[in-house]
């Protein structure tokens, strides 16, 4: 019997790619995201070439009804791994951020993916596997100016993660946090990102390489997989400098080469 994988952000990015992967793996798959269109595209791709069946759910997991609704949807359904790969940035001084799109990052990249997770853990836990990946980064590890939300954010799913992982270690469920670096998605140019030194001064991953090693962290059970060695010494760097050494160098690579508005945030 083929195993069922629930991804969020499926459209795009990351969540695409896993969607890929996880298809030409045997998997069912269950994709969510808000557009209904790029999923009924990928889902026609995926079912024509690997015959897996999929399950297209439409929803915003900004609004905080989503993540009950989609549950009730699926509860009668085997949920084996659970991808919460969702969410957005902004690349903007907080004084000058528009505070509605702060609170709905930090519903979608924190609260849902908790609420997610709360909601089809017990079933994981009562047939005792299970495996979840949540999508953090190494912009999880350190304070971020110019995107002070979206680093608290990601802060919040990699300690969430880890938390969680320590408390399943018995249960045969797996908890793993993928926190790659700059990868060229949509997400940087949602995000306003391209006027930062971010995807000029450090290395850019492929998505698709990116959502392979987490798949293979994932399967490994690895509570934090920190992908590309250059991220791994980044964020080495940043554990053992003096916090306002290490403030200062991600202040400096988030500084803006030159004067823009950020582009309206689109959430994968």
């Amino acid at each position: 019997m083929s195993k069922t994988v629930l991804i969020t952000g499926a459209s795009k990015g990351i969540g695409r790619e896993l969607t890929i992967l996880f298809a030409r793996e045997g998997y069912d798959l269950v994709l969510v995201a808000r557009s209904k269109e790029l999923l009924m595209d990928l889902g026609k791709k995926l079912t024509k070439k690997y015959m897996t069946n999929i399950t297209i759910l439409e929803k915003d997991l900004t609004l905080k009804d989503a993540p009950a609704e989609i549950y009730n949807e699926l509860k009668d359904r085997k949920i084996d791994i659970l991808v919460n790969n969702a969410g957005f940035g902004d690349y903007m001084e907080f004084l000058h951020s528009d505070w509605d799109k702060q609170a709905a990052m930090i519903q979608l990249n924190v609260t849902a993916l908790m609420h997610m997770t709360r909601l089809f853990l017990p079933d994981m836990h009562k047939r005792k596997e299970g495996r979840i990946l949540n999508l953090a980064s190494t912009a999880a590890f350190l304070p971020g100016p110019n995107m002070s939300v979206y680093y608290a954010s990601k802060a919040a799913v990699l300690s969430f993660s880890q938390a969680l992982s320590k408390e399943l270690e018995s249960s045969g469920i797996t908890v793993t946090a993928l926190c790659p670096g700059p990868t060229a998605t949509n997400f940087e140019d949602a995000a306003g990102l391209m006027n930062s030194r971010l995807f000029h001064s450090l290395k850019v991953a492929g998505a698709r390489e990116v959502a392979a090693y987490g798949y293979k962290a994932l399967m490994k059970g690895k509570p934090v997989a920190v992908q590309g060695i250059g991220n791994k010494l980044l964020v080495l760097g940043i554990k053992i400098s003096p916090r306002g050494i290490a403030l200062n160098m991600i202040n400096q690579i988030q500084s803006k080469l030159r004067s823009g508005k950020p582009a309206k945030e689109q959430i994968k």
